[in-house]
């Protein structure tokens, strides 16, 4: 099980869709076969299609507004010594989240396909805000399905959707969280899919939403890449890129680009919700070795019971609260091309404290997972060492949370 050069990660699947022979796959009820091939069948025509990659490059600069700031973080890194800390904002992005890049090429898939309807999931709120801004943007119409949990916790991005126009469907089964959102979402589309388009979150699902998803969000490391080259002259000897990972899309966009490069000059580091201090329940299927299972229309390593029941999940962080992980994630994992650790809740709130009390930086929480290891691990390294955080959301959508844990926003 190797990686192949010079082949995107979206593209190293086998006949059936598989990475590493095992991850991913396409486990869909026999009504929704048609219309996932015919998704496969556009999305292989379009992004080969040299009016539609223009027209994605054309909103991509001008709506999402790309490419977002690289800079370097000088006072915590001096503050803690040792490892240089930048960080890709992509929160500066239209919207305040890296989750507009997926939205805008799925509403121009809708469009190309000549549907007017538009659905999708939502954790943090994110995902959901994007797509009804991107549906508002093109014409479509739009139903965002959120936990009952997060819409509760994530009021600002709730606001934001219904005044661009969507409607909620709040979700109250299970846990009333991401992963009972996509599960409605997929049942809903099973019944509309000759009307209505579907765009999943995040780099999950079925196969081709995985690529869709991937395709989309590997605009980020293109940017870096030029702005690395930029500021050093060229690709340092010694970077390491570190990303929080829940359905693990932000991070699959901020790695793509740097595949090819041997992990002794970039590595990447992915950081899980690890939940409450002294809970048993985390969002961490990588870091804490859950066993492989089948959600959500995709295989992958899955929080589970002994049963192979779907474990509850608990994490601060909205965006990262979710059983499961891409299966691009799982094929890293298993490949040794990419490390997978977990951060506490406690862990994620000192971070975004001392970014914020250093920094002109406001991270959400699922960002400050990954600002937590940066934290952690900076003064153990040298000056010659790149840091860099992909800080891929803002925390306006926390500041109920922050308020009521840190006693200010």
């Amino acid at each position: 099980m190797k990686i192949k050069k010079k082949i995107a990660l979206i593209d190293q699947h086998d006949k059936n869709g598989f990475w590493g022979g095992k991850f991913g796959g396409s486990f869909i009820p026999e009504t929704l076969k048609k219309p996932v091939h015919d998704l496969a069948k556009s999305f292989a025509k379009l992004r080969k299609n040299k009016n539609f990659i223009k027209k994605r490059d054309y909103y991509f600069k001008n709506y999402i507004g790309s490419p977002t700031p690289f800079i370097k973080l000088e006072n915590l890194s001096s503050h803690l010594g040792g490892a240089q800390i930048w960080a890709k904002v992509v929160s500066e992005a239209n919207g305040g989240a890296h989750k507009i890049y997926n939205a805008t090429v799925h509403a121009l898939l809708c469009k190309s396909m000549g549907k007017k309807y538009i659905v999708g999931d939502t954790g943090a709120g994110y995902a959901g805000k994007m797509l009804s801004m991107a549906a508002k943007k093109f014409g479509l119409k739009c139903k965002i399905f959120m936990g009952v949990k997060d819409i509760k916790r994530q009021k600002p991005n709730c606001i934001a959707i219904r005044k661009n126009g969507a409607e909620i469907v709040p979700v109250y089964t299970g846990s009333q969280t991401l992963v009972d959102a996509v599960s409605e979402c997929m049942r809903y589309w099973v019944s509309n899919c000759d009307t209505t388009h579907m765009c999943v979150g995040s780099t999950v699902g079925p196969n081709i939403f995985v690529k869709v998803c991937g395709w989309s969000t590997s605009q980020i490391s293109r940017e870096l890449k030029v702005q690395i080259k930029k500021e050093f002259g060229k690709i340092p000897k010694k970077i390491k890129l570190i990303n929080c990972v829940g359905g693990g899309s932000s991070a699959y966009g901020f790695w793509s680009e740097f595949v090819d490069f041997p992990k002794t000059q970039i590595e990447f580091i992915g950081v899980e919700a690890g939940g409450p201090k002294n809970s048993k329940l985390h969002a961490a299927p990588l870091s804490k070795n859950a066993k492989l299972g089948v959600l959500h229309g995709s295989a992958s390593y899955v929080c589970q019971n002994k049963d192979g029941q779907i474990n509850e999940t608990d994490s601060i962080s909205a965006g990262l609260d979710y059983p499961g992980v891409s299966p691009i994630h799982c094929f890293l994992k298993d490949t040794k091309r990419a490390k997978y650790t977990y951060a506490t809740d406690e862990s994620a709130l000192a971070a975004y404290k001392m970014v914020t009390k250093f920094e002109k930086l406001n991270p959400s929480l699922e960002p400050s997972h990954a600002f937590a290891e940066a934290i952690k691990i900076a003064p153990k390294l040298s000056k010659d060492t790149i840091i860099i955080v992909n800080s891929c959301g803002d925390a306006k959508k926390d500041k109920d949370i922050l308020k009521k844990r840190l006693g200010k926003y």
